[in-house]
């Protein structure tokens, strides 16, 4: 399951899904296939593992990315954060390189996710990851308007 989703091959997903893949199946260098592919940010493919009860909040095996929503704000892909959001993955995990998926956001200068993040109860202030937290990743590389988002939700 992990290798036809890290390379987009949705109907070969839709087929072992179809024939009992266990879609919480972690192994390999990173985990889950719900991690690898909001890395790689193939919203039809999210779609399916959460059509099939996909475990939204488990931990990626690899160092990066904490968890597959951090992952995807890491990356931008906003959609993908939405529908992660939508089916309860907690904002405020913690884990990995970035902390947080707020911190993972900020340090990327993507202001979407960020506002989305901070509109589902993202802790502007957790602390965590190589940046400390939100406020710090945002200004490690100059991202101003989201350090201004930030400051107004009480960073």
């Amino acid at each position: 399951l992990q290798v036809a989703t890290v390379y987009g091959h949705g109907h070969i997903v839709q087929l072992l899904l179809e024939h009992d893949a266990n879609v919480n199946a972690q192994g390999g260098e990173y985990g889950s296939a719900l991690y690898l592919i909001s890395l790689r940010g193939y919203e039809c493919i999210v779609k399916l593992l959460l059509e099939h009860d996909v475990d939204v909040n488990a931990h990626a095996r690899e160092e990066e990315y904490g968890n597959a929503l951090q992952a995807a704000s890491y990356k931008g892909h906003e959609s993908i954060v939405k529908l992660l959001l939508e089916h309860n993955a907690d904002v405020n995990a913690q884990g990995g390189k970035f902390g947080n998926a707020l911190q993972a956001a900020s340090l990327k200068g993507h202001e979407p996710i960020v506002k989305l993040l901070l509109e589902h109860n993202a802790d502007v202030n957790a602390q965590g990851g190589k940046y400390g937290n939100a406020l710090q990743a945002a200004s490690y590389y100059g991202h101003k308007p989201i350090l201004k988002l930030l400051l107004e939700n009480g960073a």
